[in-house]
């Protein structure tokens, strides 16, 4: 006997009407999702945001500070610098910290209002929508991409798809240039292409090029369809009260085919099953079969369901940002209020995200802008030289994360037992960095006077011209012999 096929089905909490479970989208593998141009809020803030986030990754490493690149890690020289400041390899505890801040900023946001980041500033959607634009210039609307996918290849066929690699090449390289460029200094690199080009630096303009032409321009969804973990723990994020894109089932069902005023009144629902949400869908799902991990949350769909319901004079937001909550009826305060803040959930995110940013925050304006590091030559731990006095060597490593030149006073504390021989004063260029020999010493009476000890000591950097600032001190131990 045949197994009896299994339909999955779940409970919508809204209308009480058990939907079927569909994978992340209902189409053919082998059709490819053409999407269909809106226009609308959503759309705006989308491209506000493409305009954003590429005018900084393009344009930052082309700005100058003090006649250098303003932000470049040079990985070479193990310096990073950040406009004014410079940072070494031990600063990478400002890295871990502004990934922590990115981390609960985006549980924050997630709690709030569901996946914004997915649909609005994630560099997969940035992207896509770029090659999306270049598509739609090269090959024309919806319609005119689905004619030429089942069109046979001839000469304008090969036109329009050779055009929109062409572009789509283009792009995809000057990203990859654009990303070598925070690596090596970007107007040095750009003279260099390309019959100078570095083999590494050919590698990864090559290799990152490759990456965004393969995710924006043939992958697409599938990157938000199964390769992108935070689909899968969103919901661990979210609550009764967060934020999604969502489809009122209790307005728009049941369906009814048919736009005009007599079809809609003998239906109490307002879809007309125009199907027009789905095909603006950068994933192609169905959002009206309720919360789907696939949906990026881009708000599309809400853009064009607006759209259609003017045309059919009823009133707007059968797609919107909802809770369920809101959808089943147990609140009537749509939209952001101060309700949604005031979760537990987002009480904690929040306030971890306070605590964050203030810390980081404080820790990078107060750092200081000279490090110092004192190894002891272990070599010769302690000698005794002229007159009984006692000698003890050091290696100082002084950097500057400063841009500006700076003179460097060096003293040994104590001071009423201890002295200098050479080394006083040291200068140090912008992002220099400079390792030197010091001698302490100590005299004879006070030697004689602490044989066999070791002694607590401290080396301290200071600047004379700038005596505000809080001197630099670094410990270490002197050595007296028996």
């Amino acid at each position: 006997m045949p197994a009896k096929r299994c339909r999955l089905e779940h409970l919508n909490p809204m209308t009480h009407r058990t939907i079927p479970i569909v994978p992340f989208n209902n189409r053919p593998a082998e059709d490819k999702i053409q999407v269909r141009s809106i226009t609308g809020v959503f759309t705006r803030w989308r491209w506000a945001m493409v305009w954003i986030t590429q005018l900084v990754y393009y344009g930052l490493p082309w700005l100058s500070w003090n006649d250098r690149q303003a932000v470049l890690f040079d990985l070479e020289a193990s310096r990073f610098f950040l406009f004014g400041a410079v940072l070494y390899p031990q600063d990478l505890i400002y890295l871990a910290g502004l990934l922590v801040i990115s981390a609960l900023l985006l549980f924050f946001a997630t709690t709030v209002a569901g996946r914004v980041w997915c649909g609005f500033a994630c560099p997969q959607t940035v992207y896509t929508e770029l090659f999306q634009w270049i598509e739609h210039r090269t090959e024309g609307d919806r319609q005119a991409r689905l004619r030429l996918d089942r069109s046979p290849w001839n000469a304008h066929k090969i036109t329009r798809r050779g055009g929109k690699h062409l572009v789509w090449a283009l792009l995809a390289l000057w990203t990859g240039f654009t990303l070598v460029g925070y690596f090596t200094p970007i107007r040095e690199l750009a003279l260099a292409v390309p019959y100078e080009l570095g083999p590494w630096e050919g590698f990864w303009i090559g290799f990152y090029g490759l990456a965004t032409y393969g995710n924006a321009g043939y992958l697409r969804e599938s990157v938000c369809l199964h390769m992108c973990p935070y689909g899968r723990f969103q919901g661990s994020l979210m609550d009764q009260r967060t934020l999604n894109v969502a489809y009122d089932h209790r307005r728009g069902e049941p369906r009814r085919a048919g736009a005009d005023s007599d079809t809609r009144a003998k239906s109490a629902g307002h879809c007309i099953d125009c199907t027009l949400c789905v095909q603006v869908c950068p994933t192609g799902i169905d959002i009206r079969q309720g919360l789907q991990a696939a949906c990026i949350g881009c708000g599309l769909c809400i853009d064009a369901c607006n759209q259609v319901m003017d045309k059919i004079e009823a009133p707007r937001g059968l797609i919107r940002m909802a809770s369920l909550r809101e959808l089943g009826g147990r609140t009537s305060a749509p939209g952001v209020t101060l309700q949604r803040f005031l979760r537990p959930r987002v009480v904690v995110y929040g306030t971890l995200l306070l605590i964050a940013m203030a810390a980081m925050t404080n820790a990078f304006l107060t750092r200081s802008e000279v490090r110092l590091n004192v190894v002891r030559d272990r070599s010769v731990m302690a000698r005794t030289v002229d007159q009984g006095a006692v000698e003890n060597v050091y290696t100082l490593q002084l950097m500057n994360a400063s841009d500006r030149v700076q003179s460097l006073s060096i003293a040994v504390q104590p001071a009423a037992e201890l002295r200098l021989l050479n080394h006083s004063t040291v200068v140090l260029q912008p992002a220099q960095a400079h390792t030197f020999t010091v001698t302490a010493r100590m005299s004879y009476q006070v030697a004689a006077s602490k044989a066999g000890e070791i002694i607590d000591i401290h080396f301290e950097v200071s600047d004379p011209a700038h005596p505000s600032l809080e001197p630099v001190r670094e410990p270490s131990t002197f050595i007296v012999p028996r």
